[in-house]
């Protein structure tokens, strides 16, 4: 058995098969470059019997993390893209792990937001006091409170 035959034969027990325009799609860039992609080896393919190119989805996926920037910083930008809109920028005055969480407070207008993470995210974000921050509010209620 040749070893492309060999190589087919694994794809097929890979998984899903995509379409081109599929894993394209997937991976947020065009039906042209994930030819190119195929052509220069950078992404594995079979070919259908009818000479298709077919892409296994642990292709699209080993690849979808490098497709979101370019850059580091690009990438950054990428993961803050959120759907909530309640986004308060400030700046961090506390960082504080314990154990497995940790206790992150940011000032914000002359206000103090407090926030229990995990101590895993706190050390993946490398948040540190004076750093700008931006606290995202998620919730299903808001609670008013006369002031006098």
């Amino acid at each position: 058995m040749s070893s492309q035959r060999k190589s087919a034969k694994k794809m097929k027990t890979d998984g899903v098969l995509l379409k081109l325009r599929e894993a394209a799609s997937e991976l947020g860039v065009s039906f042209p470059t994930i030819k190119q992609w195929i052509y220069k080896k950078k992404i594995r393919s079979m070919k259908t019997a009818g000479g298709h190119h077919r892409i296994p989805q642990a292709e699209v996926d080993r690849l979808l993390f490098r497709t979101r920037g370019k850059t580091e910083p690009e990438r950054q930008l990428v993961i803050r893209r959120v759907s909530g809109r309640n986004q308060l920028v400030g700046r961090v005055d506390s960082v504080r792990i314990s154990g497995l969480m940790a206790e992150i407070k940011i000032s914000i207008g002359g206000q103090q937001i407090t926030s229990i993470i995990t101590a895993t995210s706190a050390r993946e974000m490398q948040l540190k006091p004076g750093q700008t921050a931006a606290a995202l509010i998620k919730a299903t209620e808001v609670m008013i409170l006369r002031v006098s």
